[in-house]
């Protein structure tokens, strides 16, 4: 009796400890997170270099952790300066330039007017807008529409330059700790991963066929998912830079981040950008163009990367994909992105462990029947 009453006390305090390190750890998760996929990726580099230091890890780990900078961080973290730097410019040029709420309409502007100059530019999308919906019999106030784009872009806009400070001070607190997260991980993954096989419940084989599928699939969706969106955001950029289009690397940043989304995806970034070419910049044959690009080329390369990287392994139904990821949104905010397909794809490894070990019962019990 004492012994249980001991172990309900420890389990006790366990929970409370670990609630408190759930609280402490809560801004961390995300860097840790993608340390972890980081590690995954690039645990055969890991291994190639362990090889070539003669089994020293730390080396193997400081050598795979400068690589990882240099090819994948460094040039993520520049473009998403530059895409930053646009956002801010595409802001003050808004400030500057949009007439305050409920002015007047200055009267009908030439498409070819300073395509800088954005009140310009409401006034020729307010008379655009207009014209548009008079072909449908619907008759729009041109004082109302120019207030509400002015309203609509200010909101839009102002929060990318407001919380430009706060936003830039996490993301290198966050950097710093997944860069010291890959490096340790690498550094003592070995060590971590006996622990974890020694305190899990299970049986060794099935903590380490756990092991090896979560490294499998992991490596599998995010893989696909990454190749995806980064491809999507490759061909995007280059038909907005055919198309004259400004602010390309904002465009492209904002196609690779959205293109994670299955189904509507990258369309919310080149559907606006094409009915801005049409409506506000008057350019029909350019919009047209490409529209017909980013259905053909763009939306496609989606549905050929994936199936191609992951070849049956975790081939989520898109259905479930797309929920998986909102509801990883919903619930974990921009993590959710990865670990929503994740513990879908996760889940079936489990499943499927589960039947197998079901079935091995069952032919055990009418062996000895």
């Amino acid at each position: 009796m004492a012994r249980i009453i001991s172990l309900v006390v420890l389990l006790a305090i366990l929970l409370a400890i670990a609630g408190l390190f759930f609280v402490v750890m809560a801004n961390f998760w995300l860097p840790l997170f993608l340390a972890l996929l980081l590690v995954v990726m690039f645990g055969p580099l890991q291994s190639w270099f362990k090889g070539r230091c003669g089994g020293r890890g730390r080396i193997a780990a400081m050598l795979t952790t400068t690589t990882i900078l240099l090819i994948v961080l460094v040039p993520l973290l520049a473009l998403l300066i530059e895409a930053g730097y646009e956002a801010q410019s595409v802001y003050h040029v808004a400030m500057d330039h949009l007439p305050p709420a409920g002015a007047q309409p200055s009267g009908k502007k030439s498409v070819d007017s300073d395509l800088t100059d954005l009140a310009a530019l409401t006034d020729v999308a307010t008379h655009k807008l207009v014209a548009f919906s008079e072909r449908f019999g619907i008759n729009l106030d041109p004082k109302d529409v120019q207030t509400n784009i002015s309203q609509g872009v200010q909101r839009f806009l102002a929060p990318l330059a407001l919380r430009t400070t706060q936003f830039i001070g996490q993301l290198l607190l966050g950097l710093t700790v997944m860069i010291l997260a890959v490096y340790y991980f690498f550094a003592d993954g070995s060590a971590m991963v006996q622990t974890i096989l020694r305190l899990m419940p299970l049986e060794r084989d099935r903590t380490q066929e756990l092991l090896d599928q979560f490294d499998s699939v992991t490596r599998a969706v995010v893989t696909a998912m990454l190749l995806a969106a980064f491809s999507q955001a490759l061909l995007a950029g280059i038909g907005f830079y055919v198309a004259g289009v400004g602010s390309v690397f904002l465009l492209s940043v904002l196609t690779m981040l959205l293109a994670l989304v299955p189904f509507v995806g990258s369309t919310i970034v080149w559907g606006p950008v094409c009915f801005w070419l049409y409506a506000v910049q008057g350019r029909t044959t350019t919009a047209i163009c490409l529209l017909i690009y980013c259905l053909a080329i763009v939306s496609v390369i989606d549905n050929v990367v994936k199936p191609a990287v992951l070849h049956g392994r975790s081939n989520i139904h898109p259905l479930l994909a797309l929920l998986s990821v909102l509801g990883g949104i919903q619930a974990l905010g921009p993590i959710g992105i990865f670990v929503g397909p994740m513990a879908v794809a996760f889940l079936q490894t489990l499943l499927n462990m589960v039947h197998i070990e079901l079935n091995s019962m069952t032919r055990s019990d009418a062996a000895r029947g």
